[in-house]
């Protein structure tokens, strides 16, 4: 099956369209990936509230006039759609096509009967997304995924019809099995010759060839089976992600009545995929296997929106975001809770990243008025073939998720048997990989009489008997490899002592906790990994992640951490969770830095905690983390006390003062958080330091230094070019600066941007959790001396460049910047 990228030139307008009369000249042309949701003015009565982020739900549509060649007469043509959010039709030349109503999950919509060849067709996509709240996060709205235009032969490969599987590795050999789906669209029996050829190595050589003739009957699908052995494999793994390329061809060689008669041409479909050799596997005993070797998953629970952007998935983008996701030390992405962009899987393929690949977060039982719940029971099995039909041939793909918290774990609503259907369906589909799925305890899925007297309100358990989560959930996981366990760190003993075989895998934690649950998780052979909540920050769940300090006889002391999550504390206009290690420009935040020292890195973090909180309570809700700012610049508090944490796991540490040690303290090992110590100091400006030390010698060390006033912009684009098509992308980080070149941690200004040439401004803006800026628009404030720009390329047809201009509310502050637009 032959692809094209369709995503350039859309028109794009609100409201539903129902005829061509009705799409009016209000219209706006855009480029594929497209948010239709991120441009919205927020509101504090949004349906959806702290879920969204406050941005509000919308009705659009999106129209694509194409005109197919005279040469694909008689060939099947197809739209191809890696997700649309949600409820989509799809409308050619004025009748329906197709509909759709997962917003994350790829389909395929045959369209030849419905095409005029040579002539001008009219493609017109409508979404809706209005129904809110949608998901428990910010959803996005429209073709946030792109379109793919497909055609084919009559006889021709299955959409996602090649799945190439590792079967074995020996010393010196990997043996493989391809199984390609061919259909045959024609009235009669067809004989189809498939042809592999492999490619791949240090020197992208041909490695092996095979072919297999196979019949397939009149109007039906048959697999082609073919085995093949490639010498000396460069296995995929995350620290190599090897990758190797089969070309496929399938040859329609004529037709099979009583015996074979050639046909009068030979007409062929192919296609190329990319795949890597790569075995996994899991047991109680060894833990986790890749390719024979064990592994410990340093995961990250990953939302689908890429922050500035909104819902856009741009292969660029997601790369980047798995770049720095490993260089902060994390191996493994969780896709919470819902099939992924292929642009992101195909991201970590190439970067090396594991994925525990997840298709739900509610089954039957809703957790919002508006989520996929109302469709599920017709349509569970079509969303689930696609999204594993889709992602099995990727190496990065370890472990697939059937749900996260699904309501129904302990049996309601037919949860048990529900359960095993869906593994089972993954199975039957793949059964390279293993089966899991996130459960939590029980602050929801008992019925009524169970749940009388008991506080619903806390995500931990609460009921009489200890064994209680072990019973209840047991006959749900009866179909699962590996456990997934959400915040039950707790149990993991306990449930071995009970379920010695079972393989269990902290499926989402407490981020503040990290320090005193890794160890666990190394110690435990049948604890396979940890992931965080999360990675890296999101728009909607506005606040789950933040500190309040307070007066230590303030009551929230006494109602705890539980008494600061949204909406309570959360009102309009917070817009991020808060939560995550990577803020959503890019940038590490203190969690992040300490997670990293947690995993073993040498390196030491400095943290100053704002004088104006010093001597109060800090309140800390479960996803959030303590309040440190990367800053020694707090004018007016001079000669006040003030506090400063480090975080290093050395012995010890010093802290140096505008050049004199001031004092030095053994470094904590002990819960709440490992890893870590505090120093009382009284500011004075100039530069504060800390040296980490183990075994008497020095480790590494980190500094605060007090800057000056604003003096400059310093733009620091990550890219040196871009590709003048709609696809690319470039952040360019902005930075304040003082006359040293020193951030300016504490400034805040106004900046506009502008741009010319090839190029436009995709997002703007910066990591401010409460804000009610419009990322699509050319102005923004800055956030902790920083803001970010997105530029996205637009398909120009010739080579040019690309000027980037940023202007601050001081006259005197400007910066420019210049990509080459190839």
């Amino acid at each position: 099956m032959m692809t094209m990228e369709l995503d350039h030139g859309w028109e794009f307008r609100r409201g539903f369209a129902d005829l061509p009369g009705s799409l009016g000249e209000n219209r706006q042309i855009v480029d594929l990936p497209h948010d239709g949701m991120i441009g919205l003015p927020v509101r504090a009565d949004a349906p959806a509230g702290y879920d969204s982020g406050y941005f509000p739900g919308d009705m659009c549509n999106y129209t694509k006039y194409y005109t197919f060649p005279e040469n694909w007469k008689n060939m099947r043509v197809g739209l191809k759609f890696d997700g649309v959010m949600m409820h989509a039709t799809v409308d050619v030349n004025g009748s329906r096509a197709g509909e759709h109503h997962y917003g994350y999950s790829p389909f395929y919509t045959d369209i030849t009967d419905l095409i005029d060849i040579g002539r001008e067709n009219r493609i017109t996509v409508n979404v809706n997304a209005g129904v809110q709240s949608s998901s428990r996060w910010y959803s996005g709205c429209g073709l946030f995924r792109g379109v793919k235009l497909c055609v084919s032969p009559q006889v021709h490969i299955a959409d996602d019809g090649v799945f190439i599987r590792t079967k074995e590795i020996t010393a010196d050999t990997a043996f493989m099995e391809a199984r390609i789906e061919i259909c045959n669209e024609t009235p009669e029996n067809r004989l189809a010759k498939t042809h592999i050829r492999v490619t791949g190595g240090k020197e992208h050589r041909t490695v092996c060839e095979t072919e297999q003739t196979v019949w397939v009957g009149a109007g039906k699908t048959e697999t082609a089976r073919l085995r093949f052995a490639v010498k000396e494999p460069e296995l995929w793994s995350a620290d190599e992600p090897n990758l190797y390329a089969a070309a496929v061809t399938v040859t329609d060689t004529g037709v099979y009545r009583t015996r074979f008669e050639k046909g009068e041409r030979k007409v062929f479909d192919s296609c190329v995929k990319q795949f890597g050799i790569r075995t996994v596997s899991a047991d109680a005993l060894r833990g986790l296997l890749i390719n024979g070797r064990p592994v410990k998953l340093k995961g990250g629970c990953v939302h689908h929106d890429n922050g500035l952007l909104g819902a856009v998935s741009l292969y660029e983008v997601e790369a980047r975001k798995v770049r720095k996701l490993k260089e902060l030390g994390f191996n493994a992405i969780r896709t919470a809770h819902n099939p992924p962009s292929e642009a992101l899987v195909e991201a970590c393929d190439r970067e090396g990243m594991y994925i525990f690949d997840e298709a739900f977060d509610a089954w039957r039982m809703a957790k919002r008025p508006g989520d996929f719940s109302t469709y599920f029971n017709e349509r569970w099995e079509q969303e689930l073939t696609a999204f594993v039909r889709r992602d099995r041939i990727h190496p990065s793909v370890i472990i697939w998720s059937t749900g996260n918290e699904i309501p129904e774990r302990g049996g309601l609503s037919g949860g048990y048997p529900l359960a095993s259907r869906l593994a089972e369906a993954i199975r039957m589909l793949d059964g390279t990989r293993p089966v899991s799925n996130g459960i939590c305890s029980f602050w929801c899925g008992l019925d009524d009489e169970l749940t009388r007297g008991k506080d619903a309100t806390l995500p931990a358990p609460d009921h009489d008997e200890e064994t209680t989560w072990d019973r209840l959930t047991e006959p749900f996981a009866n179909g699962l490899d590996i456990v997934g366990y959400n915040y039950l760190e707790d149990l993991y003993e306990k449930s071995h002592e009970r379920f010695p075989d079972r393989v269990i895998l902290g499926s989402e934690n407490y981020p503040k906790e990290i320090g005193f649950r890794w160890p666990l998780v190394e110690r435990l052979p049948y604890v396979i990994g940890d992931f965080t909540w999360t990675a890296w920050d999101y728009i909607g769940e506005a606040g789950i992640g933040k500190s309040l300090f307070v007066d230590a006889d303030d009551p929230l002391v006494q109602q705890g951490q539980w008494a600061i999550m949204p909406p309570t504390t959360s009102p309009y206009p917070w817009r991020l969770a808060n939560d995550a290690d990577i803020d959503i420009i890019g940038n590490i935040r203190p969690q992040g830095a300490y997670r990293s020292v947690v995993w073993g890195s040498e390196k030491t973090h400095l943290y100053a905690q704002h004088p104006v909180h010093y001597g109060k309570t800090e309140v800390i809700s479960p996803w959030g983390f303590t309040d440190v700012l990367k800053s020694w610049n707090f004018k007016g508090y001079e000669g006040q006390p003030i506090r400063l944490t480090v975080f290093t796991n050395a012995d010890e540490a010093a802290l140096i003062i505008n050049g004199r040690e001031a004092e030095r303290k053994p470094v904590c090992k002990e819960r709440p958080l490992p890893c870590s110590v505090c120093f009382d100091t009284v500011y004075a400006p100039g530069t504060v330091e800390t040296v980490s030390y183990k075994n008497g010698n020095e480790v590494s060390r980190d500094r605060l230094e007090t800057t000056g006033e604003p003096a400059a912009l310093r733009l620091v684009p990550e890219k040196d070019y871009i590709a003048a098509e709609c696809h690319d992308a470039v952040y360019i980080g902005i930075e304040v600066t003082d006359s040293e070149g020193r951030i300016v941690p504490d400034a805040v200004l106004r900046l506009e941007a502008g741009i010319e040439g090839p190029g436009r401004i995709a997002g703007f803006g910066t990591a401010d959790p409460v804000t009610e800026e419009d990322y699509t628009d050319d102005e923004t404030v800055t956030f902790g001396g920083r803001a970010a720009a997105i530029i996205r390329g637009i398909n120009a047809g010739q080579p040019g460049k690309v000027v980037f201009t940023v202007r601050a509310d001081r006259a005197d502050l400007s910066a420019e910047c210049i990509l080459p637009a190839l």
